[in-house]
């Protein structure tokens, strides 16, 4: 009886070998019925995305998806509603990635006259919902089209759904 009470070691896994997704935020932006997206280079050519990039050390989802904006379209923006968390999968021989992308949906600022886009980013393009539609061939990720549907819906959360722990920023 004695040895039932035992208890099991449990294994540890180093860090080193833990799992851990892509953690990725995107700004889906709807001006007068029409979506901005970023044509950009990818391995597989060129590509259409939402502005999107990777959260960054020191940083909330919210100021990332604020930055990437930036950064992708050269026009500030302010997230007002997380319009959902989204998880994908992307592979190809000696690449194995999965994707949590925080899509967040807000108001679009001025044009910084002069600001280089990021660097891959080719252009940026306002399309209308059946434009995206039709050029899914072209996504980056089938998120593109998933979060302009969900933002379609009226799909929104507040932003005090998402909380960051003072630590993250020292």
């Amino acid at each position: 009886m004695a040895a039932m009470n035992t208890p099991i070691p449990t294994p540890v896994l180093p860090l080193t070998g833990r799992w851990k997704p892509s953690v990725t935020v995107a700004a889906v932006i709807e001006r007068d019925g029409l979506f901005l997206l970023v044509e950009e280079h990818t391995a597989e050519g060129l590509r259409l995305n939402n502005p999107a990039g990777h959260l960054d050390p020191g940083e909330s989802l919210i100021q990332a998806c604020a930055r990437e904006a930036l950064e992708e379209t050269a026009h500030s923006f302010v997230p007002q509603s997380l319009l959902g968390v989204y998880q994908s999968r992307f592979q190809r021989p000696g690449e194995d990635v999965t994707y949590l992308r925080f899509a967040f949906c807000g108001t679009l600022g001025a044009l910084e006259e002069g600001r280089q886009l990021d660097t891959g980013i080719v252009r940026t393009l306002w399309m209308t919902p059946d434009q995206v539609r039709a050029s899914a061939a072209r996504h980056r990720s089938p998120l593109v089209l998933r979060c302009m549907e969900d933002h379609l819906r009226g799909q929104r959360f507040g932003l005090d759904t998402l909380y960051t722990d003072p630590s993250v920023f020292g």
